[in-house]
């Protein structure tokens, strides 16, 4: 895994909110998806964790975003951890899988992902997390490579592309989304991997330049 990603560890994140400002709105889930790979070299899901979160003091929540997601942050049966113990219960493993797996670090991978790292790293900021596993600012978008593998960039749609089952009543829970973009990046990631290995190399690989380089010469 490790020589796969430039050392990273690519780890799928999806967050539900109350607004889209990460310094005001609150983040009422999170969940994580760890893959690893085969013995054949394939990706596969390995772990899935997940928290619901309480609103911070003072956190605003906007109803049209409570609306869409159908979330009750204030629902009698809800289990929620504050935002410390909701981070802590997805760093831990992550750091772990990254310490497991050989690499130096997590790069998160989601479906228009700088919305989700915005607010994992603003909830860290307020918690006063200062060991953040995930890449600061890089990461891996999974509406672009949908939308280059299937021309899909809305994700039930690549997922349904990619013969992904989809139901739309289990959408928009963090954990159902985390996976199923899981499921998604996995299946893109494995695609690449046996058409570089029918192929020989993958186009603009390293070893694709230098045999055009050799034919050439």
């Amino acid at each position: 895994m490790a020589r796969r990603f430039r050392g990273y560890l690519p780890v799928i994140v999806d967050v539900e909110t109350a607004g889209f400002e990460p310094e005001k709105h609150a983040l009422l889930e999170i969940a994580a998806v760890i893959p690893e790979m085969d013995a054949q070299g394939f990706l596969r899901i390995a772990e899935v964790h997940s928290a619901h979160v309480q609103p911070f003091p003072g956190a605003e929540l906007d109803p049209a975003a409570l609306e869409f997601t159908g979330i009750d942050p204030h629902h009698p049966l809800r289990i929620a951890l504050d935002e410390k113990e909701a981070l802590l219960k997805i760093f831990h493993p992550v750091r772990a899988a990254v310490k497991k797996q050989g690499c130096t670090r997590a790069i998160l991978v989601g479906h228009n992902p700088s919305f989700d790292l915005a607010f994992v790293k603003a909830a860290a900021q307020r918690a006063g997390l200062k060991r953040n596993p995930f890449h600061p600012f890089s990461t891996f978008d999974t509406a672009t490579l949908g939308g280059l593998v299937y021309g899909q960039t809305v994700l039930a749609r690549a997922a349904k592309a990619a013969s992904i089952e989809w139901d739309n009543r289990e959408a928009h829970s963090a954990r159902y989304d985390a996976e199923k973009t899981a499921e998604l990046f996995c299946t893109i990631v494995n695609t690449w991997e046996r058409l570089k290995r029918n192929d020989g190399a993958a186009p603009h690989s390293p070893d694709a330049q230098e045999a055009t380089e050799t034919e050439q010469g």
